[in-house]
């Protein structure tokens, strides 16, 4: 019942995405120059270049390697009546609803995974070996990472029948959110205090990024703040507090520890002591 034929309405996915990509970062840029919250630790210029060459890599590698992305595969899933909520035959918005909330829900669970599972954390450990965060943060994702999360967001999108437009708007919402949450802003506490009822605040992500191991266990969520307060995995303020906790992982103190070759090597390679 959830299928239509929404091929040619989502041939203008990519420059979509494009579009609220420049834009969102544009916009936290912008913030952090003005607002900044945090000094920065390291020069600008080489943590952007490296954060910058990594996205685009993985870019192209998601192009070359999969021959349908997750709303091209939910089209695909509803013209055939694949997934859960195509089975049952769920009302549209209900179907909107539910399917953007799992999505979410997922990739709160795959991220939990990849700290909780050794192999994993071999791949995720580019992410948090960044010495500052900021926008840049938000999309430095190891390429055979961005492999593994978009089997999963696959997986995810053909059990549950997701519609190709709940999709889409999800991946917009990851995309800008984890550029949003990432960022080096300083918010009010009372607007953060509101916001972080809504959506993850750059507060409230920054703590997953700190160097103590409790603390980077913790506010896995990236769009929705709901999640870790279900599953037990908030912590709503460093310990050190914001401007005094260390960014990071211990093993990878220094810039010379993250140059472009040693970040892709990571998986590979145990860490010097």
């Amino acid at each position: 019942m959830l299928a239509t034929d929404a091929t040619g309405m989502f041939s203008w996915e990519a420059p979509l995405r494009m579009g609220f990509f420049l834009i969102i970062f544009g916009i936290v840029a912008g913030a952090e120059r003005r607002w900044p919250r945090r000094p920065q630790k390291t020069g600008r210029a080489r943590r952007w270049g490296r954060n910058l060459a990594i996205v685009a890599g993985d870019t192209a590698l998601l192009r070359l390697i999969f021959p349908l992305l997750p709303v091209g595969f939910a089209i695909l899933c509803g013209q055939r009546g694949w997934g859960i909520l195509n089975l049952f035959g769920v009302p549209y918005p209900v179907a909107l609803l539910t399917g953007f909330l799992f999505l979410d829900l997922t990739i709160y669970g795959q991220h939990v995974l990849f700290h909780v599972l050794p192999l994993f954390w071999r791949m995720h450990r580019m992410h948090h070996s960044d010495l500052d965060i900021d926008v840049t943060t938000g999309f430095r994702f190891h390429p055979l990472e961005i492999c593994c999360s978009m089997l999963i967001k696959l997986a995810a999108v053909g059990i549950s029948g997701a519609p190709a437009i709940a999709v889409l708007l999800f991946e917009i919402a990851l995309n800008a959110t984890s550029m949003f949450n990432h960022g080096n802003i300083f918010l009010p506490l009372k607007l953060d205090h509101v916001l972080r009822l809504l959506t993850v605040t750059p507060d409230m992500h920054r703590v997953h990024h700190s160097a103590i191991v409790k603390e980077t266990n913790s506010n896995y969520g990236f769009n929705l703040p709901w999640w870790d307060r279900i599953f037990g995995t908030y912590r709503p303020q460093p310990a050190a507090g914001h401007l005094g906790m260390t960014i990071g992982l211990s093993q990878y103190p220094e810039d010379e520890s993250v140059t472009l070759s040693r970040m892709l090597a990571m998986p590979f390679v145990e860490p010097r002591r």
